[in-house]
């Protein structure tokens, strides 16, 4: 007993819900953004052709790799000379589709053979027709595809009878549901027809197929097909409105990791000035400690001098320790006197205030008296120091004992 198309249609529904909703290692391996449309691309598939019917399969692919893959199983109906004949393919979804093109093999039967250097079919059964190989995704789905094989296999068959058999009653016309091959009556070469046996499926539930679907009412699958597209149309626009929003996620990501970093700079250099500012205000309390003891020594000190003698003498201002150091402080001072009355020298003679000669006969018994001074602060400098060395050596023993 044949279901009706109503209860078919229904378990065809079961069944892809129950292969794509599986997890773990029986997990179909589809993504799950795209197990919704396969299922809808099966459901349309099989509303339009009832003889494809989908199931599971294991494919193995060239690397040795096997998969557990969705395969619609069945016919494709083409009209070849006026007369419709079933082509028996395989289209296998695999594990990239619907973004990529599935996989089409013609499946032919023990009394079939392939046509040779068919421009769409290679030896094997392989099927590459234009529509596969630009496959369009959202756009392109199953019931296209198979439109396109009846379309292109009607054109030119990709499979013959082997043996051919003549015809006993010349006034048989073939069917959907026979097989034969097209012979000259007249002798001669006959042109081949292309192979006319559907394969008999079991029904849904035996073996993982589905049973062969009545056809229906062409207002109802029009109107399915459209409700189909308009669905289809919806999530590919949602992917594309769900992207758009992860890509600006993604900028207002950035944009706030931006923010973040600038903050964190903010709030060093904050930091840095605060600490600046508080070093500041340490080394203004110094200054203000100074200016208060500078300020005490000066009004210590003016009393001092309105009470004395107002003639001072600058040279007695400070008192050395020593000979050398006394030494070394007129070498000094004779030396940047000299420093001074040469720059004066030249502020003469550019301005015209003395003559060339006489600026070079002073300047050069300046410089003279200045080469002395030098050398002797140079011998003071050494004789200090020796001193020093010696006044440490001296030291040494008693602070080791």
């Amino acid at each position: 007993m044949v279901p009706p198309p109503s209860s078919n249609h229904q378990a065809i529904q079961q069944f892809l819900s129950s292969v794509l909703s599986q997890s773990g290692t029986s997990a179909l391996p589809y993504s799950e953004d795209t197990k919704w449309l396969i299922r809808q691309h099966l459901l349309s598939l099989t509303t339009t052709s009832p003889s494809l019917e989908p199931k599971t399969a294991t494919f193995t692919h060239n690397d040795g790799r096997t998969v557990n893959l969705l395969q619609a199983d069945g016919t494709v109906p083409i009209t070849f000379i006026s007369v419709t004949y079933n082509i028996p393919v395989i289209i296998w979804l695999f594990e990239s589709y619907p973004r990529h093109p599935p996989c089409v093999y013609v499946n032919p039967t023990r009394d079939m053979i392939i046509k040779r250097s068919h421009p769409f079919v290679n030896p094997s059964g392989l099927v590459s027709i234009p529509y596969l190989q630009n496959w369009i995704y959202p756009s392109s789905n199953l019931v296209d595809l198979a439109r396109e094989l009846s379309s292109v296999f009607g054109r030119d068959p990709p499979l013959f009878s082997q043996r051919p058999k003549p015809n006993p009653n010349p006034n048989y016309h073939p069917n959907q549901s026979s097989l034969g091959s097209v012979g000259n009556t007249g002798g001669g070469g006959g042109y081949p027809r292309p192979i006319v046996r559907p394969p008999q499926y079991p029904p849904y539930g035996s073996g993982g197929a589905v049973g062969k679907v009545e056809a229906e009412d062409a207002a109802e699958v029009y109107k399915r097909n459209v409700i189909d597209k308009l669905v289809e149309n919806v999530h590919g626009d949602m992917l594309q409105l769900s992207k758009t929003r992860e890509a600006e996620m993604e900028s207002w990501f950035s944009a706030q990791s931006v923010l973040r970093g600038r903050e964190e700079e903010f709030n060093k250099g904050l930091k840095e000035m605060r600490d600046k500012m508080e070093g500041l205000e340490l080394h203004l309390q110094v200054v203000l400690m100074n200016t208060d003891v500078l300020e005490a020594w000066v009004r210590e000190n003016k009393g001092k001098l309105k009470g004395g003698s107002e003639d001072i003498d600058v040279d007695n201002a400070f008192e050395c320790v020593d000979v050398l150091s006394k030494q070394m402080l007129e070498c000094t001072a004779v030396d940047m006197a000299i420093e001074d009355a040469v720059y004066s020298l030249e502020k003469a003679v550019q301005e015209g205030a003395m003559p060339f000669d006489q600026y070079l006969r002073n300047v050069r018994l300046l410089s003279r008296e200045q080469f002395f001074n030098r050398a002797t602060a140079a011998k003071v400098r050494a004789a200090q120091m020796q001193a020093q060395v010696a006044g440490m050596a001296a030291r040494a023993p008693r602070y080791a004992t």
